[in-house]
């Protein structure tokens, strides 16, 4: 027996279409409503202006539209006010089914953005105005109509319509009571697909919007590739330690017990620091304080951070020689973003180097250069190449180290790079001692 095919018919594309235009219906009210105060306000101000105006608004449709037309600037000046696009906007996509991504979602802020807001707010409440008044007219005029044959005492009146004779014409009045309902949906189904066509250029965003939005997500994203960095050369640093520690560790395991138990205490360190790390950029993502600047209090910087770095990397077994020019200076006085990126440098160097190379030493050399642009703190890198291991590290799937560090480079204006010079790897990284913020998203 064959699987049922689900049954798909015009019944719920009916329902849709009818949902809709109630939606539709409820919005142009809403429309009417608001026009409301202004025109009353409009005919208080024709009652002061002309008193024998009052006696006719009533009476008469010229001076009621009359009222209607002139209370349309009021709207206008009114629909300038900057909230008017979020309450419209809101109003528009719950109840005329606009895509939220065609609209904007804030206060207008330019004079552009609320001079559309305000026509669109007297295109609503104009519209809105006039559907709500047939929607108040037409009905009741239609069940006439439909009843004015089958109940005497409509007959025995006399009306504006020719209906009011008896004989075969009789007949033809709920037609017209049908036509008139007819004509009421039409009127109210081509009024709520006009606004909802002229939503988007009107409520939708301005093109300083879209490049406040765009600049919005630029920063996210550099702030995101920022963590990425972190947390590639934080945990990547530290896995290369704990699987070379532990290595060491398990040679000499009867030996030298000693280096055993610093080898383990070593690894534990590294491992609560790596835990650490990856701890507060899952909790920058959970809260999504993004866009932070490096350096702030309590992130690694040269100063701080630099000698546990080393001790880490020492303590299995990698020789590493560090010199700091005399000219450098205390590394506690560097700008606190150049020395958090310089310290993340260091620490992408010696991943390398520890997984790349390991059991080769490593020379470190901080110092300071004069280059035509100003002073740069100039990282130095250097150590040999095992034979048997390609010249530059590459990994299955593409590493991001060297790339991280010539954006951490470019973010601050200076360059870096890195090269096999005879059999020694050298990485080089010039950053600004003034930094000149650059985000970098690739």
């Amino acid at each position: 027996m064959g699987a049922t095919r689900p049954v798909t018919g015009a019944r719920p594309r009916v329902r849709g279409a009818v949902h809709r235009l109630g939606l539709r219906w409820v919005h142009l009210l809403q429309g009417g409503a608001l026009l409301m105060p202004f025109f009353l306000l409009t005919v208080v101000g024709m009652g002061v202006v002309r008193p024998s105006a009052g006696r006719v608004l009533g009476a008469q449709l010229a001076p009621q539209f009359l009222a209607y037309a002139l209370s349309l600037p009021l709207v206008a000046l009114a629909g300038l006010l900057p909230l008017v696009r979020t309450l419209e906007s809101a109003a528009a996509r719950a109840l005329c089914g606009v895509p939220a991504a065609a609209l904007a979602q804030g206060p207008a802020g330019s004079w552009a953005a609320r001079r559309r807001s305000a026509v669109w707010f007297t295109l609503h409440a104009g519209v809105g105005a006039l559907v709500s008044g047939a929607s108040l007219a037409v009905p009741p005029m239609a069940a006439v109509l439909l009843a004015f044959p089958f109940v005497p005492a409509l007959r025995g009146k006399r009306w504006m319509w020719p209906w009011h004779h008896a004989g075969d014409a009789l007949w033809t009045a709920p037609a017209a009571g049908a036509a008139l309902l007819a004509a009421l949906v039409a009127v109210v189904y081509g009024a709520g697909a006009m606004l909802a066509r002229c939503a988007p250029p009107l409520l939708g965003p301005t093109p300083a919007d879209r490049l406040a939005a765009a600049e919005a997500r630029a920063a996210a994203l550099a702030a995101r590739n920022r963590l990425a960095r972190d947390l590639h050369d934080s945990v990547g640093h530290a896995l290369s330690t704990v699987a070379l520690q532990a290595g060491a560790a398990r040679r000499v395991l009867e030996a030298d017990p000693v280096f055993v138990r610093e080898a383990l205490a070593a690894i534990e360190e590294t491992s609560r620091g790596a835990v650490a790390d990856l701890d507060t950029v899952l909790g920058v993502l959970r809260d999504g304080r993004l866009g932070g600047q490096r350096g702030e209090a309590g992130g690694p910087t040269l100063a701080s951070s630099l000698d546990g770095l080393l001790a880490r990397t020492r303590a299995t077994g990698t020789v590493v020689d560090l010199s700091v020019d005399a000219a450098v200076g205390p590394l506690a006085l560097l700008d606190s973003r150049v020395s958090a990126e310089a310290f993340r440098v260091v620490q992408e160097g010696l991943n390398n180097a520890l997984r790349h190379a390991p059991g080769t030493a490593v020379r470190l050399r901080v110092a300071t250069r004069h280059t035509p642009r100003g002073a740069v703190l100039a990282l130095t890198l250097t150590n040999q190449v095992h034979a048997e291991r390609p010249a530059r590290p590459s990994r299955r799937g593409g590493g991001r180290g060297l790339a991280g560090i010539a954006e951490r480079a470019a973010l601050l204006g200076g360059t870096a790079d890195a090269r096999d010079e005879a059999g020694t790897w050298r990485l080089t990284a010039r950053l600004p001692l003034t930094p000149r913020t650059q985000e970098v998203t690739s």
